[in-house]
């Protein structure tokens, strides 16, 4: 009985009639797979070989999209060789959701692009090394100019998908027509995001803060770790992550360690007593910094900045390539110069003196 039934149906002169149609488009489907499949191998194989960033970049980052765009554009391609014998409502659904899949493959791909267009620019700029201002400079323009782009390609996809179907476009003209005061309401709730885009446009030109730069936000000492359009992620040197709006870069007074360059002056100071010998131990801080790994060379000095009542400040001035290692550098000496004066000079640490005068008792 069901034998017979699928023989029916099979002779059917509707089912033979699609028969060909249909299969040409599964085969195109098919067809473009395997284009993706040798495509991707091709490309892998090739990188592999090369070591070519640009290689890998287009495999890591077109796997996706070829499965997608490869068989749509076959299909497109064949659908216009090879009608489909279906009413003129059903094509036209066809048609749209055909239309529609392209769309977003093609979004999808521009999207994609962007990050190898990424890779191609940012392989010669690397921010692992000492000095790596150009390089921070240049990862956050293209991390911003990056983000901008998905921005605008997200946005032409939704309105080119919406302009696609005539129900949502007489929609959408007829709001438009009417917006008056919901216009006023969204223009008002959309005026906060357009002004931290617009500050994140304007920090990828005048670039007060870069990826990696050392900044103190809030009373913290950080590095910035990301900038969107939206937000700036500061790492903490404790590990802890604050999230700031990138307007707040714009609008409030920080501190940035590494604006132009990334040296930088540590100090360090003691407390010691009058009689201490100030020659001996600015002696022994230019032998502490000689000997450190984290002293660039640059700079130094052991000044008197103050005296009290009760002890003499001493400043040790000294240069680092960086904030880090001029924090070492800090603790370092402060460690080294306070056991010196308490090895060689216990008796001139900071002491309280006192007389005591005897009273004559008859």
């Amino acid at each position: 009985m069901n034998n017979s039934i699928s023989t029916q149906l099979f002779y059917h002169p509707l089912a033979q009639e699609l028969f060909l149609p249909v299969g040409a488009l599964l085969g195109a489907v098919v067809l473009g797979l395997v284009l993706r499949s040798v495509l991707l191998r091709l490309l892998g194989a090739s990188a592999r070989e090369t070591e070519s960033e640009l290689q890998r970049a287009l495999w890591r980052y077109g796997r996706g999209p070829l499965s997608l765009l490869l068989p749509l554009v076959l299909v497109r391609i064949l659908a216009g060789f090879v009608p489909l014998p279906l009413p003129e409502e059903a094509l036209a659904i066809l048609r749209e959701a055909l239309n529609v899949a392209t769309i977003l493959a093609l979004g999808w791909t521009a999207i994609r692009s962007t990050s190898v267009l990424k890779v191609v620019v940012l392989r010669r700029y690397r921010l692992d090394v000492q000095d790596n201002l150009e390089a921070r400079k240049i990862h956050t323009q293209m991390d911003i100019i990056i983000k901008i782009i998905v921005f605008l390609i997200v946005l032409i996809v939704v309105s080119m998908v919406l302009m696609s179907f005539d129900g949502f476009r007489s929609l959408g003209t007829s709001l438009l027509a009417s917006a008056g005061l919901a216009g006023l309401v969204l223009g008002f709730a959309a005026q906060r995001s357009l002004g931290n885009l617009l500050a994140g446009i304007q920090i990828a030109l005048s670039q007060p803060i870069r990826i990696d730069d050392v900044v103190i936000v809030e009373g913290e000492w950080g590095r910035i770790e990301e900038i969107t359009l939206t937000y700036v992620v500061v790492a903490i040197w404790d590990k802890r992550r604050m999230i700031l709006p990138i307007s707040y870069f714009i609008e409030q007074p920080f501190q940035n360690w590494t604006r132009s360059t990334a040296e930088i002056l540590g100090t360090v100071f003691f407390y010691v007593d009058y009689t201490v010998s100030v020659d001996v131990l600015r002696e022994e801080l230019h032998r502490i910094l000689k000997e450190s790994r984290y002293w660039d060379g640059k700079g130094w000095a052991l000044q008197v900045t103050n005296a009290t009542d009760r002890a003499l400040e001493l400043r040790a001035l000294m240069s680092a390539p960086n904030s880090p290692d001029a924090w070492e550098l800090r603790c370092e000496v402060r460690e080294k110069l306070l056991a010196f004066i308490q090895r060689e000079y216990p008796e001139s640490l900071p002491r309280i003196r006192a007389e005591a005068q005897m009273s004559d008792s008859r």
